[in-house]
């Protein structure tokens, strides 16, 4: 009878691996090194060994292994193919096909950022929803969406790549996709950051505990907290890039929650104040009850996600 299963969250410097009963309880937890000499070749031989060692030392049998479930950085077909994986140095390689070839057992391969959502959806902040639209706040800005519980990859496994949606004209540089004005820029840290510094600029008699040093995104949420005038103006045209974003891919996939995680989610509940006004501005009339809430499986969001594939 199979009972278990294997979530794997491949990073540019860590995989972190998961070993998981069908129920979707986090039995145990571990990482290791991601190998990325020689073009990553090794690390999936890495992933494999780790598995069978798990399975070994729990007296196991891989009969009793539903599947492994794999996300990476980087768009994954249907098929669980990969042509192109920066972080991991990888060029084309088969996921599904090398996986269980090494270890005879049903593997499934999706992007990192559509597997937080499968997983934020499953056990997290969306948890008892089958609809969800998920953003995820960091030094860039990832997504995924998940519809009647199945996420959406797309043809070429960028369903969900909320973060490069073109949402303004004021910027001149390009984002690291190559395009310009992508969410991306003003909704990550750093968007924020620059954000902040434009207004800066644009203020330059008006107060603010943000002038004349340096700062992060943490600083800027923290002046907001705090009440400063400049900082929330800030937060409010944040608020009106992400949450007119939301509002146009809710009308493309109908929501029942938006969930927002993230290094920048950390700020807390303030942010989502200021991004569901301007969706509710924005949004079509039949999804604007959306509700909104904060990511809350952190880190192990990925390995949930890659686990539910398989179940």
């Amino acid at each position: 009878m199979k009972q278990y299963c294997f979530g794997i969250d491949v990073g540019g410097t860590t995989v972190k691996c998961g070993f998981l009963n069908t129920e979707g309880e986090l039995l145990d937890k571990w990482e290791i090194p991601t190998r990325t000499e020689d073009n990553g070749s090794k690390i999936l031989p890495d992933i494999a060994q780790t598995i069978k060692a798990k399975i070994e030392e729990r007296g196991l049998t891989k009969d009793e292994i539903e599947g492994i479930g794999i996300d990476i950085p980087g768009p994954v077909n249907e098929k669980g193919e990969v042509n192109l994986a920066v972080n991991l140095h990888w060029g084309y390689v088969d996921i599904v096909g090398e996986m269980e070839k090494m270890t005879g057992i049903r593997t499934k391969a999706v992007n990192d950022a559509n597997a937080a959502a499968l997983g934020e959806c499953w056990k997290g902040g969306g948890a008892g929803h089958k609809n969800l639209i998920m953003v995820t706040l960091g030094t860039g800005v990832g997504g995924g969406v998940v519809v009647e519980g199945k996420v959406i990859a797309g043809a070429h496994g960028a369903g969900g790549e909320i973060g490069h949606v073109h949402v303004t004209e004021e910027l001149t540089e390009p984002c690291n996709c190559g395009n310009v004005g992508c969410l991306e820029q003003v909704t990550s840290a750093t968007g924020v950051v620059r954000l902040a510094k434009m207004h800066l600029e644009q203020t330059p008699d008006m107060p603010s505990v943000l002038r004349g040093r340096n700062f992060s995104c943490k600083d800027v949420w923290n002046a907001v907290k705090d009440g400063d005038a400049l900082a929330d103006e800030v937060a409010e045209k944040f608020g009106f890039y992400l949450g007119r974003a939301l509002a146009a891919f809710a009308c493309v996939t109908d929501p029942e929650i938006c969930v927002i995680g993230g290094g920048v989610s950390k700020a807390g509940p303030i942010i989502l104040d200021y991004v569901q006004k301007y969706y509710r501005q924005y949004a079509f009339s039949a999804c604007k009850d959306a509700t909104f809430a904060l990511a809350t499986l952190g880190n192990d969001a990925g390995i949930y996600g890659a686990a539910k594939l398989v179940l």
